[in-house]
């Protein structure tokens, strides 16, 4: 690319300074959370190629990143935010790209006027279309294929995705387009910088429909939920919203960071605007057109943002050659099952949001084999040992964490008893004289060890004979000097536990009758 101090106007990506360009923090901006109150976190970044624009995910979650300084496209895996394999090269000067249904990736080459197209399943180059005019960012339109935007031709092209060729005539627009987005009504946006303007195409039959002032150098678009149309203006700080129906500008532009370049939408309506000028991302609800909270600080000169699947929102900072990762808190809403043994072993679900690199907690005990399924929105995880009772389960992740106050209950496992008694005075095969004593001896059926420290109750007929307190062999025992008389009279007596709950356990009553004598 030009190295030549030019104004946006002229240079597609044009990387001079900016007008109210922050000074960038040496990148410990990115190291932990903002320090106001109600900002979000912008982890680690994650180093790139040089002069990183454009981002995309793939159908598997992996990131794409064109390297505009380097001529190359990164591939990040957005599970363990890190590079995977070596960069995949392109043309000279890539920039915004768009993957299309086919899985194949779509990198607008700007200098070298071509479009190369990346087999994302095995991160290798297909073909390389030319197409003159200064390509700039690509997108997909229902039919499957791609529009790719001409700063300097002053239109747009259309790419067949099956035969990778340039079909039809270009698509005249405005004076130096940039972003696409394509509505859910199928008709696509076209964010024109130089003519302050966007350009609104049927994607049906390739034509304009109308033209709609904006801000001043709008350049890229995006679809919120709603429907509307959010434009970054870079030369006002702010962003317009087109209602897509009408095609017409609502409301006031909404005042972002300085110079936004890039913007996104996710799933939840929030807008997450790329602030070259002021090194910042500013995070806009769609639903009401408001600012939440304060800008989030990232690298220096984010260009571009995208949200994954996973709700992390990553950013391409254009001169510090990373990708910033904004985590946020994650948000906890129910546990399955929401109770289990104090053995621990209860394999649990918790749903939630934002709980991608998630760790566990159940009691303040570190819960195993947590696992998160892609979309950051449910988490699996095996309970550790605990206490009877209820239990706090905390999730901790780079973003935050987040608590179901007694959200599990500890319930010790039941387990059935056997009460055995000995016969009043003796047994005669083989011959053991119990008298002067009535013994029984309590047993753990499910361990097979015996259970001390439970009480035990002797009667004879309606008398009592007394209690007694198992000891360490599970054995309780009572005199029967003053009471054998009684015994005899009821030709034997009773042992009877009445069950108990320890810390670890629920045991089951049981009971017994002895004779007087036994074979």
């Amino acid at each position: 690319m030009s190295t030549s101090v030019q104004p946006p106007s002229q240079d597609l990506l044009w990387t001079a300074s900016l007008s109210n360009q922050a000074r960038p923090a040496a990148e410990a901006e990115e190291s932990g959370p903002a320090a106001s109150a109600g900002t979000f976190l912008a982890i680690p970044p994650i180093p790139v190629g040089t002069n990183p624009v454009g981002l995309a995910f793939t159908s598997s979650g992996d990131l794409y990143v064109t390297n505009s300084g380097s001529n190359s496209v990164s591939v990040v895996d957005t599970a363990t935010d890190t590079v995977v394999g070596a960069p995949i090269p392109t043309g000279t000067t890539p920039v915004w790209l768009a993957i299309a249904p086919n899985g194949n990736a779509y990198v607008p080459n700007n200098i070298s006027n071509s479009v190369t197209v990346i087999d994302t399943a095995t991160n290798t180059v297909i073909t390389t279309i030319p197409l003159a005019g200064g390509p700039s960012a690509a997108a997909v339109i229902p039919s499957g294929n791609l529009y790719v935007s001409r700063f300097s031709a002053s239109s747009v092209s259309v790419i067949d995705s099956t035969t990778n060729t340039v079909i039809g005539a270009p698509i005249p627009v405005g004076s130096g387009p940039v972003g696409i987005a394509v509505a859910f009504n199928g008709k696509a946006y076209v964010a024109n910088r130089n003519s302050n303007n966007v350009t609104v195409i049927n994607t049906a039959t390739n034509t304009v429909i109308t033209t709609i002032p904006v801000g001043s150098q709008p350049n890229f678009v995006a679809i919120a939920p709603n429907g509307n149309a959010y434009v970054v203006n870079i030369g006002s700080n702010s962003v317009s919203v087109i209602d897509t129906v009408t095609d017409t500008v609502i409301g006031a532009p909404i005042p972002v960071g300085a110079n936004p370049w890039g913007i996104s939408v996710a799933p939840n309506g929030n807008a997450y605007t790329a602030n070259r000028g002021s090194n910042d991302v500013t995070v806009i609800d769609t639903f009401t057109n408001t600012v939440i909270g304060v800008p989030i600080p990232v690298g220096s000169q984010p260009i571009s943002t995208a949200v994954a699947p996973n709700g992390k929102v990553y950013v391409a900072n254009i001169a510090s050659a990373n990708v910033s990762v904004i985590q946020f808190p994650p948000t906890l809403s129910s546990i399955t099952p929401f109770q289990g043994t104090t053995a621990g072993g209860t394999m649990v679900t918790i749903t939630g949001t934002n709980l991608t690199g998630a760790s566990v907690t159940i009691g303040g005990n570190p819960a195993t084999g947590v696992t998160v399924n892609p979309s950051g929105t449910q988490l699996t995880a095996t309970t550790p040992p605990g206490v009877s009772g209820a239990a706090t389960v905390t999730v901790n992740t780079p973003g935050g964490s987040a608590s179901l106050v007694n959200g599990f209950t500890y319930v010790a496992p039941v387990h059935a008893t056997s009460l055995t008694a000995t016969p009043a005075l003796a047994k005669l095969f083989p011959p053991q004289v119990y008298f002067p004593f009535l013994y029984a001896t309590l047993t753990d059926l499910v361990t097979g060890l015996p259970v001390p420290n439970q009480t035990i109750v002797f009667t004879t007929g309606s008398h009592a004979l007394g209690t007694a307190v198992t000891n360490a062999q599970g054995v309780a025992q009572v005199s029967e000097v003053l009471t054998l008389a009684l015994i005899l009279l009821n030709d034997g007596y009773n042992v009877t536990f009445a069950g108990a709950t320890t810390p670890t356990v629920i045991l089951t009553p049981s009971s017994d009758h002895a004779g007087v004598l036994e074979p």
